[in-house]
């Protein structure tokens, strides 16, 4: 089995702002180009599962337009990582001592106050588990975070350590990757 991971479009929110789980618009065009390019690729009867916030509704609305075949479902589990009182503010606002505390603890930390890399971690390998259980290809249409998470459950990591184990890499606005499930 196959599971997509696909990316939001770009977001209309200026650069260098936090808007983790702030439910802002993605760009139009650059949504309707992704559901063109994604229409050509996935395959036919596709299970689709969507993050609540509307910039993956959109798309998902998009692609089911080009493709009615793709059924789609709504998952509040693959909703980006929620940054509480840092959430609409700029990252370079921030004080470098919350920093430090999230990196040491970077786990169970709650950056912001809300949601560590702990429960981020937790929601993702439940939505994981269940799309396994489905026993067919799935895509999830969701955020970097939550691609992160998945890329980590696919090689076996549950829980992180150290910061440091957090994957660098996900796919650009827009953008997509595969796992197996």
């Amino acid at each position: 089995m196959k599971l997509w991971l696909v990316r939001h479009a770009q977001p209309l929110i200026a650069a260098g702002v936090c808007y983790g789980s702030t439910d802002v618009a993605a760009d139009a065009q650059a949504t309707q180009q992704a559901a063109l390019e994604l229409a050509q690729i996935l395959p036919p009867n596709l299970s689709m599962i969507c993050s609540p916030l509307r910039r993956c509704q959109h798309l998902a609305d998009c692609l089911q337009a080009l493709r009615p075949d793709l059924l789609c479902a709504t998952d509040a589990r693959l909703a980006e990582m929620d940054f509480g009182c840092w959430e609409g503010q700029r990252w370079d606002a921030v004080p470098q001592a919350d920093y430090a505390r999230w990196l040491a603890d970077f786990s169970r930390h709650r950056f912001g106050g809300r949601e560590s890399v702990a429960e981020l971690m937790q929601r993702v390998a439940g939505a994981w588990r269940d799309t396994q259980r489905m026993g067919v290809d799935a895509a999830w249409i969701t955020h970097a975070g939550v691609i992160r998470a998945a890329t980590l459950l696919a090689s076996g990591v549950q829980q992180l350590e150290r910061a440091a184990q957090w994957p660098r890499e996900a796919p650009a606005f827009g953008g997509w990757c595969e796992l197996p499930l």
